[in-house]
């Protein structure tokens, strides 16, 4: 019996390619409705269909239950790729990113739900191109696979197989996984929808109000003006300040909301967690700013609350130039680039889960000095966290750190300065986006050299699945019968 199958993956590749096309025709009516050319949208869709067809018929009447463990991991890998590729194609097409490299880069950004861009002024962009970017954020955020499994059930996955290795999501909150899928979207969707309604009562037209939910739900990051938030009121920074940290809240814990299970939202440990280490961060932004700069008390409680949610939950928005904060400031921001929202959130990063365990090992180790004879155990939401499971969570922290210091040598070798290079890094693995250094917010990573921008468009996937996904596939064993 094979443990790879080549058509099982290619069946439900074309299903990937099935929902870029999708994508791209719902782009049409923006591009309609403003009067720009229909062509970088239709051509894209045509390709893609033609895919999909091509891989239909090739691996028609193939049973997709027969799929295993080892197909799951490189299908997940490789769906992620295939829609970075085909999402690249309505830049390449319409030549607002003529490069290649380039538009891979924005493309993995978007679906990644990063934010890091190569463009230089977004403002001259055609508006469905700027809708189209905004769009990935949000496909990306509610995370290729969730779609799989929710819209094409024709598929006949077992579902779970998928879904766990998909990092939006990992504690299981209904028995099947379509019946979690469902829950996702229904929750997923609301968000949206309130975010784009509340949005819509300042400042922000119906077109900025949608690509800033969508940005901002996703946790993504991509603006639809050069300055970013910087360009609105008060009122819509604020609001997008209180919808980055619920899109940095974990899926099931409004899931329990919904379900009216109290209890098993107080009784969620790393939410708990989440708002005390957003708390604790917002009051010492804030402060740096009021001793430090001149700026008045409420601007310095707006500026500092919002880059720090923004950074935490991986969203990425700004709303100042915090380059030219007071090297405190910087260097907090810096270390929130390794924390992460909630597990179960659309954020990337460690998550606050894994910095919780992390904790709690910690104090075992200090309980075990001073009581030899103790054997303290180690519980996450009032569950026994195995030594297997604790492991894993060690050893991704120590991956992902090691992955940091090799990506930032590999930019500093090929020409950037370090701040940028290890900032670059930072934010790409953890879907930021502006960094620091010359990838701030107020710039671009338009001056990075080429293979820098392969580099971090990896990272950006890699960081997506969450590393170990997309190492697995690099051992001996995986390709061994």
């Amino acid at each position: 019996m094979k443990l790879i199958h080549p058509l099982i993956i290619l069946r439900i590749l074309s299903t990937i390619l099935l929902i870029g096309t999708i994508s791209f025709l719902l782009c049409l009516p923006v591009a309609g409705i403003y009067k720009e050319s229909l062509f970088p949208f239709i051509v894209s869709a045509i390709i893609t269909l033609f895919l999909f067809a091509f891989l239909r018929i090739m691996t028609r009447g193939v049973n997709t239950h027969q799929i295993s463990n080892r197909d799951s991991f490189l299908t997940v890998t490789l769906a992620w790729i295939l829609f970075t590729l085909s999402g690249s194609l309505p830049y390449l097409l319409s030549r607002t990113i003529p490069s290649f490299i380039n538009a891979f880069f924005e493309s993995a950004s978007g679906f990644t739900t990063t934010g890091a861009s190569i463009l230089k002024d977004v403002e001259i962009l055609p508006y469905s191109i700027l809708f189209w970017r905004s769009f990935t954020h949000w496909i990306g955020g509610l995370g290729i696979v969730v779609l799989v499994i929710l819209i094409f059930p024709s598929l006949r996955v077992s579902g779970y197989q998928l879904f766990s290795l998909e990092s939006s999501m990992k504690e299981k909150i209904h028995p099947r996984t379509k019946g979690i899928a469902y829950r996702i979207v229904i929750i997923y969707f609301c968000l949206t929808i309130l975010e784009i309604l509340i949005l819509g009562l300042g400042d922000m037209n119906l077109f900025d109000s949608v690509c800033h939910s969508f940005g901002t739900i996703a946790t993504g990051g991509f603006s639809t003006r050069n300055t970013g938030i910087m360009s609105f009121s008060p009122y819509s920074q604020y609001v997008i300040l209180i919808f980055m940290f619920l899109s940095g809240t974990s899926q099931v814990v409004y899931y329990y909301l919904v379900k009216l299970n109290f209890k098993k939202v107080r009784d969620n440990e790393e939410f708990w967690f989440y708002l005390a280490t957003v708390i604790f961060a917002c009051a010492i932004a804030v402060s740096i700013l009021m001793v430090k700069t001149s700026k008045p008390p409420e601007d310095a409680f707006r500026e500092g609350c919002f880059q720090v949610v923004s950074i935490i939950t991986c969203t990425g928005f700004a709303n100042n130039d915090f380059i030219l904060w007071p090297s405190a400031g910087l260097t907090l921001l810096f270390l929130l680039m390794f924390a992460g929202g909630s597990t179960g959130s659309t954020s990337g990063g460690i998550k606050m889960a894994r910095h919780l365990v992390v904790i709690k090992n910690l104090k075992s180790v200090f309980i075990r000095l001073i009581h030899p004879n103790t054997i303290p155990v180690i519980k996450l939401n009032g569950k026994l966290i195995d030594e297997s499971t604790n492991t894993s969570i060690i050893s991704f922290i120590m991956l992902y750190i090691f992955l940091f210091f090799a990506g930032t040598l590999i930019l500093t070798i090929n020409g950037s300065d370090p701040v940028t290079s290890a900032s670059s890094v930072a934010t790409c693995m953890a879907g930021i986006g502006p960094g620091l250094g010359t990838v701030g917010p107020m710039s671009n990573y338009s001056g990075i050299p080429g293979l820098s921008k392969i580099v971090l468009s990896l990272l950006m996937i890699i960081g997506r699945l969450e590393i170990v996904t997309v190492f697995i596939l690099f051992g001996k064993s995986f390709w061994k019968l």
